[in-house]
């Protein structure tokens, strides 16, 4: 077996812009890592903070949240909305030991295959150098609160 770490990151991909951005990479054949886990979204401004929390307690070492440039939204402001909620999500992710490179914004239109691919490729680096999230020791600090059972009384 080897010891080469390999994230896993999920994407929250923009129906309208960055999915077709990785559609676009794809068709184009242009060579990115495989680590992303694409799921598809109608807006950037659709991906609740608990999205990127439910992903990150399951395994994955990283999240990329990918919608359309500001002021070309199809829905009119979602990446704003995208980008104050990833704003706020990372100062809560700060205070709890886990590192920025971990959950990433991107804007990427359609036509930017190359966009989305050279972020991937980026942030699969960054997380590589990272590690593993190890989300128990980070934020339970491995002190057995994951496993707690609530006994009725």
């Amino acid at each position: 077996m080897s010891d080469h770490f390999e994230p896993v990151i999920v994407g929250f991909l923009c129906n309208w812009c960055s999915y077709r951005a990785a559609d676009l990479a794809g068709t184009a054949r242009i060579k990115y890592a495989p680590n992303l886990r694409p799921i598809r979204v109608m807006c950037s401004g659709r991906v609740d903070p608990q999205f990127v929390l439910q992903a990150l307690r399951s395994g994955a070492d990283g999240v990329l949240i990918a919608g359309c440039h500001p002021g070309e939204c199809h829905y009119v402001n979602g990446n704003i909305k995208a980008l104050r909620r990833f704003t706020l999500l990372r100062k809560t992710l700060e205070q709890w030991g886990i590192e920025q490179e971990r959950v990433q914004l991107l804007w990427a239109s359609a036509s930017e295959g190359t966009v989305l691919a050279a972020a991937v490729n980026r942030m699969t680096e960054d997380l590589r150098a990272l590690g593993p999230l190890r989300w128990g020791e980070k934020v339970l600090g491995d002190n057995g609160a994951a496993h707690l059972v609530v006994e009725e009384v």
